[in-house]
């Protein structure tokens, strides 16, 4: 019975324990900002959504400046040449006009540079005042509640009821067409939507210990909402501003495709399908190519703006 309980205690032996390595943290401690961006580029998809938007933006930077030809100038000597030598057929892309022309003679490649240009500008201008505008009336109306909140959200509803391309015809009658215009269009009631769902995540966190240790530590309403409440709301705010920049830009293109939007001398993409919906069966590359270029511009806008929203909420993994 020793013998056995010998060798029992030789078989588990006791090796101690080392309480400073014990104590010591064998994984690397990541930022909230740095395991969201290690989830999103461990996502290919979005790794190939953000590369095939840098190339569109870094293209309608120096696209234009790739061709000789100005996107607003009628090259009518070029134009008449080739349609003598080869007839309509001859308007299309080439080596001296790389996607071709349009009817009047522009040059698309600079045309259609241009127009991702406006587009991205609009859209990415227009997304960030309404994530602007939306971040603080819902964080007021969430924070303050009461009458206040009850002010708040019924001018909200109001606004939301009315369709909104009835501001952007009284806009465009009362400002003209133009890029301000349309940004103001697509601001005034594109920040409804986030008011609301920032309201929303205040009202769940308004109440919580830190908040309310913050109030017994005398900080303002501002000091509580700019420091704590719109701090912890950043995951939403960002998911949220990611899928309004794909929304902005669809709404521009649908107003100039309407003939509402930015007039000629500029261009955007819907204007590009607009006109070239008209010219389809004669000349259908100027309808393909701003088309493809609109579509991959959107698709990997929507893709990146999946990602982030799986890689901010760690329930959302998969």
């Amino acid at each position: 019975m020793a013998d056995a309980a010998r060798r029992t205690q030789d078989l588990y032996r006791h090796l101690g324990a080392d309480e400073v390595q014990a104590e010591h943290i064998q994984k690397p401690q990541l930022s909230y900002a740095r395991d969201v961006a290690g989830r999103f580029f461990r996502n290919r998809v979005a790794v190939v959504s953000v590369v095939v938007l840098a190339l569109l933006v870094a293209m309608a930077l120096i696209g234009p400046l790739m061709t000789p030809y100005d996107y607003r100038t009628t090259d009518v000597a070029s134009v008449s040449r080739q349609m003598a030598e080869g007839g309509r057929k001859a308007l299309g892309p080439s080596g001296e006009h790389w996607f071709g022309v349009d009817t009047l003679g522009r040059d698309l490649w600079a045309r259609i540079w241009m127009g991702t240009r406006y587009s991205l500008l609009i859209g990415f201008s227009a997304a960030l005042v309404q994530a602007l505008i939306g971040v603080l009336v819902g964080c007021v109306s969430g924070y303050c509640g009461g009458m206040v909140d009850v002010i708040i959200m019924r001018a909200v509803d109001v606004l939301d009821a009315i369709p909104y391309l009835i501001y952007v015809i009284i806009i465009m009658m009362v400002f003209g067409s133009g890029i301000l215009p349309i940004m103001m269009a697509l601001t005034l009631t594109g920040w409804l939507s986030m008011a609301r769902l920032v309201r929303g995540q205040i009202l769940n966190l308004k109440n919580e210990d830190y908040i309310l240790a913050a109030r017994g530590l005398d900080t303002g309403p501002v000091g509580i909402m700019a420091k704590h409440l719109i701090p912890n709301c950043m995951g939403i705010i960002i998911v949220s501003l990611s899928m309004a920049i794909p929304g902005a830009i669809f709404s521009e293109a649908f107003l100039s495709f309407l003939g509402i939007g930015l007039a000629a001398p500029l261009t955007s993409l819907g204007q590009l399908i607009s006109t070239g919906i008209r010219e389809m069966r004669n000349y259908p590359y100027q309808l393909i190519i701003p088309s493809a270029v609109i579509s991959l511009l959107m698709l990997s806008l929507q893709l990146i703006g999946d990602a982030l929203r799986d890689a901010v909420d760690p329930k959302l993994r998969r």
